[in-house]
Parts: C-alpha cells; structure tokens; sequence
C-alpha cells in the first residue's frame, strides 16, 4: 500500500481520498478506523475504583463466572463489557480471541507452544499460561503466518 501526504496551508480541513481497483477486507478497516469518531475506552473495576485501562498494558481479557475481567500489567480489573463488546473496542492487530471465553493482546505473548496435539499453549509476558481452544487454532495460525 502507498501513502501519500501533501501539505496545502490553504485546506482547512483534511480530507482523505483512496484510491483503489476493488474493496478489500483492509480498505473496509482503513476507513473505519479513519470514521471512529467515539473513544474506544476501557474501564476496569479495582478495589471500587474505576480506571481507564491502556489497552497497551492489558495482557488478556477472559470471562470467567458469568463475569469478565483484564488482566493488565498492573493488576486484575473487572469489566462491565461482554467480550464481543470488548472485541470492537480493541485494536484488531494487536488483539484476538483465542477461546469463547478468552482474548489475548498479541503484544505480549512471550512465545507459542505448538508441541501439544491438536492445541496451542501461549505465555504471556507475566509468565502466565493459556491455551487456544481447538476452534480457534486455525485462527492462531493464520494471524501467526502458518
């Protein structure tokens, strides 16, 4: 893909143009995340405090007793988001589900164990240990390039 920027001090207004030969699954991204006009913020419960979580520092997001938490490189949040909430509101490179119970920040997995039959098991960067359910192994592998 090329970009190109020209600077005009007589626009007072940007204004954005792609040009392309069909519609792909990537100009459909581009334009969203030029279009996102809301914050697509986070807040995590602590301790009764609410907190703004820097998408970032959280290593994965994962439902568990009917309810859904973060686990960020500070401390454990719970969410009032449902996960395919969270889904739409997280960088989709940086982000992907691994489990229908579990999303996990690609930025910090510390390396993917592909030894196991049938599964994969991930470390993240804390040390901690989680595993890609079978359904979404090919998804895994397809965002890993195998």
């Amino acid at each position: 893909m090329q970009v190109e920027i020209k600077i005009d001090t007589a626009v007072k207004e940007p204004k954005v143009i792609v040009l392309t030969d069909r519609m792909t699954e990537e100009i459909n991204e581009i334009v969203r995340k030029i279009s996102e006009t809301e914050p697509q913020m986070i807040a995590g419960v602590s301790d009764d405090t609410v907190k703004i979580l820097d998408q970032d520092r959280i290593l994965r997001l994962y439902a568990l007793g009917g309810k859904v938490y973060a686990a960020a490189e500070d401390g454990e949040y719970q969410l009032r988001l449902r996960l395919y909430e969270l889904e739409e509101r997280l960088r989709r490179d940086s982000f992907v589900r691994i489990s229908n119970s579990e999303i996990i920040n690609l930025k910090k997995v510390r390396h993917f164990d592909l030894s196991l039959a049938g599964t994969i098991c991930v470390t993240l960067a804390d040390g901690s240990v989680t595993y890609v359910s079978r359904r979404y192994v090919s998804k895994i592998k397809e965002v890993l390039g195998l």
